[in-house]
C-alpha cells in the first residue's frame, strides 16, 4: 500500500480534506500536521498534500485526450489494435467522473507515462482531487498506471477475486512480455505493482458530490474480477473489457458462457452512453453491445459443433468462416487464441460438472 503519511492536506487549502480518506470523513478527521510544518507551509504559500514530488516518467509520443460524454463523465479513448511500440501500449480506454467533492476514475491505462498524461487531462478539467480509482480488472493495459494515481493521493479499489494475481507467475510473464514490447515505458525502473487500497467483495453503491455510482461485479466473465461502473444520474456505463467496439475482443481464458450472462446485466442497466474497454464510446449501447455478444456466440457455436463432432481444433479452425470478423482490428493477434481457448472450454462443458 502507498505511504499515506505523505497525503495530508493543510488548511486553509481547498478542498480541506485528504483524498485518500473514507468518503464520510471531513476536515476534522485529518491527522494533525505539526504546527511548525503547517506554519512553514503557509508562509511559503503551499496548498495541497505534503508529499515528495511525484516521480516523472517518459513523455508518451501518442496523444492522450479527454472526451466529455455527459454533464460529469469523460473518457480517454485508446488507439485501435493490440499493444505495440507504435501505439506505446495505448490501446484501451479509461474514464473519469467529475463531482463537486472530487473525481472518480475508472481504469488507469497501460503505463505510468500514459497515466501521468491522463492525470494532466483531468487537471485541465477540474482542480478537484482524484478521490477513488476503480480498476475493472488486472490486465496490463488497464492497471499499469495505478501507481501514478496512488502517488497523487487517490484510493484504489479492486474486486477481491483478483487477490493473489500480483506476484503470480502469470503476472510476471505478462510483465516480461510488456517490457519486451514497451521497454521505454514499461521497465524495472519505472513500473511498480502496489496493492489496491480497498478490496471490493461484491456489488457496491456509493455517493460522491451528489452523484450515485453503481459498481457491479459481473465476473467471472472476461476475468474473474470484472467490475463495471454505472453513473446513475448521467446514465453512463464504463464497461471495461466486457465490451469491445469495432475490434475483435480478447477472450483469452474467459468463461464465455458467464460473459454472455454478464452482457445481459449490462443491457438491463439501460445506459444512455457506453464506454467499452476498447473502441469508441457509444450513444447506441444496445446496438453496440451486439458485436461482443455475437462474436462470443459465434465462437461457442462453431467450436462447440467441432467438439461435438470430434473434429480436431486445427481442422475446425481452418474450416470456420471468419469473414465477418477477419477485417476487424486485432483479428490476427487475438482470434486464433480466442478460438482455441473456446474449443477447450467447450470440451470441458461437454463433460458436465
Amino acid at each position: 500500500m502507498a505511504d499515506k503519511t505523505q497525503r495530508y492536506y493543510i488548511a486553509p487549502c481547498s478542498p480541506p480534506y485528504n483524498a485518500r480518506m473514507p468518503l464520510t470523513l471531513r476536515a476534522s478527521a485529518l491527522i494533525p500536521v505539526p504546527p511548525l510544518v503547517r506554519l512553514l507551509a503557509l508562509l511559503l504559500g503551499l496548498c495541497g498534500p505534503l508529499a515528495r514530488a511525484a516521480p516523472t516518467y517518459p513523455e508518451p509520443g501518442v496523444q492522450v485526450r479527454a472526451v466529455q460524454l455527459s454533464a460529469h463523465g469523460y473518457y480517454i479513448p485508446g488507439l485501435a489494435g493490440a499493444a505495440s511500440r507504435e501505439n506505446e501500449g495505448f490501446m484501451s480506454n479509461a474514464g473519469f467522473v467529475v463531482t463537486p467533492e472530487g473525481v472518480v476514475v475508472f481504469d488507469t491505462l497501460a503505463s505510468p507515462s500514459l497515466a501521468q498524461a491522463m492525470l494532466r487531462r483531468i487537471r485541465a478539467v477540474t482542480d478537484k482531487p482524484v478521490r477513488i480509482v476503480i480498476l475493472s480488472h488486472y490486465h496490463a493495459d488497464h492497471y499499469y498506471g495505478m501507481q501514478v494515481f496512488q502517488e497523487a493521493g487517490a484510493e484504489v479499489w479492486m474486486h477481491e477475486a483478483a487477490r493473489g494475481i500480483l506476484g503470480s507467475q502469470d503476472q510476471k510473464l505478462r510483465f516480461a512480455q510488456r517490457k519486451e514490447i514497451l521497454g521505454r515505458w514499461i521497465n524495472d525502473e519505472t513500473q511498480r505493482f502496489p496493492e489496491p487500497d480497498r478490496w471490493i467483495s461484491g456489488d457496491t453503491d456509493f455517493r460522491l458530490g451528489g452523484l450515485r455510482f453503481l459498481l457491479r461485479h459481473v465476473g467471472p466473465a472476461h476475468t474473474p474480477e470484472d467490475l463495471v461502473l454505472f453513473v446513475e444520474g448521467d446514465q453512463v456505463l464504463y464497461a471495461g473489457d466486457l465490451v469491445f467496439k469495432g475490434r475483435v475482443p480478447f477472450v483469452g481464458e474467459a468463461d464465455s458462457r458467464q460473459w454472455l450472462a454478464a452482457l445481459d446485466r449490462l443491457i438491463a442497466l439501460q445506459p444512455r452512453v457506453l464506454v467499452p474497454g476498447h473502441g469508441q464510446a457509444s450513444d447506441t449501447p444496445q446496438q453496440d453491445l451486439g458485436l461482443t455478444r455475437d462474436y462470443l456466440r459465434y465462437l461457442r457455436t462453431e467450436m462447440g459443433r467441432a467438439v461435438a463432432d470430434l473434429v480436431p481444433f486445427e481442422e475446425a479452425y481452418r474450416g470456420t468462416d471468419w469473414s465477418v470478423y477477419q477485417t476487424l482490428p486485432a483479428f490476427e493477434e487475438a482470434n486464433r487464441r480466442n478460438a482455441y481457448n473456446t474449443y477447450i472450454l467447450m470440451e470441458k462443458e461437454s463433460l458436465g460438472p
